[in-house]
């Protein structure tokens, strides 16, 4: 039942052409772009870069991607993100996110979304987001539908499901380093990994490794506010988001055909929660999930190649969040799973928690400390998701 997908419309990552020569002058290469920052957000800009034969850069403080790009889902989320230039940005991206894939060997798990309803007020939730026109290449599915996806799916509680033809799961820990290697040994790109930015005026940057010049500048900070443009980046009052995340594996293996969400997930992410539909099946949720809701807990379970499930997650806010993850936080993912799904004799191999940058209404900021330089930052949790499309925007933006 997987749909057939669309042809992408963007031009084919096939067509960058490669990279010219590095400029020298005194002693000193120059770039037409460095970008400092090489998560999902830094590297997406690269792309974008090269796509117009920029030389790029890319300064990274760590000595590979350790932060929010690779302790998440690695679920390429389109459907449900908030309406607008959100959902545009998803959309394009995900497509770019299937070009790159494939030319630089990333896998793709699996595909698609299956978003299990258990109440009658998240059917009307669906109900009406398929009626707009982000629903438009989803549909409605029956419980045994949705099981041919899904195996373990408790089809007994289950009411409805939304189906969505559009997302797409790779390993994110597998996914960056490759985009990176790919990036730097098909086009160019010149990585300072290890490497620490103490100012960044367009065309100079100050690094532990020395100066670097470059005609424009983007940062892509993630949830370090205090590093570059401290006080560019708190006029956006950002703070920062604790998750906590588990790997389960199951007693049996079985193939899941797509990522997994539930009524949790309804409630919360804003292409859905944003509905007038929506403020009923809060209201329930409210009620029967207080803790869940309390502790910003919703359900995503998608597959790696061994099996087992990642599974997630919850949301405490603070600016300087602690490091530590409760079972009991932990016990109210895993409740919301075992709702959904069932997977006898299940075990949890792994906990981990991530950290990623958040304000309130507002999903991403881009600032402008002069013409050459940008600050971009996401502040919902979807950079992988978004940001080859925000990439593309932001260079579009520096170079016409």
């Amino acid at each position: 039942m997987l749909a057939t997908l669309r042809k992408s419309s963007i031009s084919p990552v096939s067509a960058v052409i490669d990279a010219p020569k590095l400029r020298r002058a005194a002693g000193v290469t120059t770039y037409d772009v460095a970008i400092v920052g090489a998560g999902i957000l830094g590297l997406a800009h690269a792309l974008a870069a090269v796509r117009r034969g920029k030389r790029v850069v890319v300064i990274e403080r760590d000595i590979r991607a350790n932060g929010a790009s690779i302790r998440n889902f690695g679920f390429i989320t389109v459907t449900g993100q908030a309406a607008g230039d959100c959902w545009r940005h998803a959309r394009k991206s995900r497509d770019i996110w299937l070009e790159v894939a494939e030319a630089a060997g990333i896998s793709i798990e699996h595909r698609g979304l299956v978003l299990a309803a258990r109440r009658p007020e998240a059917e009307a939730v669906i109900e009406a987001f398929l009626g707009t026109d982000m629903g438009q290449e989803c549909e409605r599915l029956s419980p045994f539908e949705a099981s041919q996806y899904v195996p373990p799916l408790r089809t007994d509680t289950v009411k409805t499901a939304l189906y969505s033809p559009l997302e797409l799961r790779v390993e994110s820990k597998d996914a960056l380093p490759r985009l990176a290697n790919w990036l730097e040994n098909e086009h160019g790109v010149a990585f300072r990994w290890g490497t620490q930015v103490h100012a960044a005026e367009a065309p100079r940057l100050d690094t532990s490794a020395g100066r670097i010049e470059a005609e424009t500048v983007v940062i892509c900070p993630g949830d370090d506010f205090t590093a570059l443009y401290p006080g560019r980046i708190a006029a956006y009052r950002p703070t920062r988001c604790k998750l906590q995340m588990l790997r389960v594996r199951p007693a049996e293996r079985f193939l899941l055909g797509a990522g997994v969400m539930s009524d949790l997930g309804l409630a919360r992410y804003r292409g859905y929660a944003d509905l007038p539909e929506a403020a009923a099946l809060a209201e329930r949720l409210d009620r029967e999930q207080a803790d869940e809701r309390a502790n910003g807990v919703h359900l995503i379970a998608v597959q790696s190649e061994d099996g087992s499930l990642i599974v997630g997650d919850s949301h405490h806010y603070d600016d300087m969040p602690d490091p530590f993850a409760p079972v009991s936080v932990s016990d109210l993912i895993l409740g919301e799973l075992d709702a959904v799904l069932d997977i006898p004799g299940r075990t949890v191999v792994e906990r981990w928690i991530g950290t990623y940058a958040s304000a309130k209404n507002r999903w991403r900021f881009t600032d402008r400390p002069d013409d050459a330089t940008r600050i971009v930052v996401v502040t919902a949790g979807c950079g992988a998701s978004t940001a080859f499309g925000i990439g593309e925007e932001t260079i579009a933006d520096l170079f016409g």
